[in-house]
């Protein structure tokens, strides 16, 4: 059973936009966090954003503040990262992630702000690449 699956990814020039989506089972998608990481190659996996789909509240990560948006479309079971004014520092391979473990906002946003991890589920990765 694959519980998530990214798409939307691709080639921008930096100041563009980039759409990603995370389509989740409709057993995996309510009341939980759902979360956006993004790794480059040597590098670890890093928290960008994170929604929690019961209560709609949603974080951001400094590095991409006032750029990116995290939101959701509970008909679609879908989580989407709206990336506008991307940066050639914004490539990178997109994942989203979420485990019931992190059932409370506080618990989520926490664990995306340390860029924890342990995550249960992840989606296959979309590639980023931005140009300068």
């Amino acid at each position: 059973q694959v519980d998530l699956v990214e798409s939307g990814g691709g080639s921008v020039q930096a100041g563009g936009s980039l759409r990603l989506s995370c389509v989740a089972s409709r057993a995996t998608y309510f009341h939980t966090c759902v979360a956006w990481f993004r790794q480059t190659p040597g590098y670890e996996r890093k928290g960008v954003a994170a929604i929690h789909t019961g209560s709609g509240s949603t974080f951001t990560a400094d590095a991409v503040e006032g750029r990116f948006t995290i939101s959701r479309d509970d008909a679609k079971n879908t989580v989407y990262l709206q990336m506008d004014n991307v940066r050639p520092e914004d490539t990178a391979l997109y994942y989203c992630a979420t485990d019931r473990k992190f059932y409370q906002d506080r618990l989520c946003f926490g664990a995306v702000a340390a860029h924890e991890t342990n995550f249960g589920a992840w989606g296959q990765g979309t590639q980023v690449t931005v140009s300068s």
